[in-house]
């Protein structure tokens, strides 16, 4: 029987590769979705222009799943790459509570209220 060559049958999370296109391709597809509403608001409002309906929605579509597909590819890559252990350790001594310290006081004699 062959060896498993993922090393000892453990699964493994997707590659910062693959983190990226999924990023890139949700973010294209609601790019898209956005560009047909607002193109489509902006043809009905407007008018189409010289370029037909058809054209001037494809542009918009186009442009807006262009933009928003490359910063979500963008966001997606960076929120990936927080797995260092010093950015772990930073952030979880930061969410944790705060540690009281008692205050050393020592009453100096005319702190006590006493008139001699």
């Amino acid at each position: 029987m062959p060896s498993s060559s993922t090393g000892g049958g453990r699964m493994q999370g997707p590659s910062t590769f693959d983190k990226w296109k999924m990023g890139a391709m949700l973010g294209g597809s609601v790019g898209l979705i956005m560009g047909f509403i607002f193109g489509g608001f902006n043809i009905i409002r407007y008018g189409a222009g010289p370029n037909g309906p058809m054209r001037t929605l494809g542009q918009y579509m186009l442009g807006s799943g262009a933009t928003f597909g490359f910063f979500m590819s963008i966001g997606s890559i960076i929120r990936t790459e927080g797995n260092s252990p010093l950015i772990t350790e930073a952030y979880a001594r930061a969410r944790r509570p705060p540690m009281v310290v008692p205050r050393r006081y020592t009453r100096r004699p005319e702190d006590t209220g006493k008139e001699d």
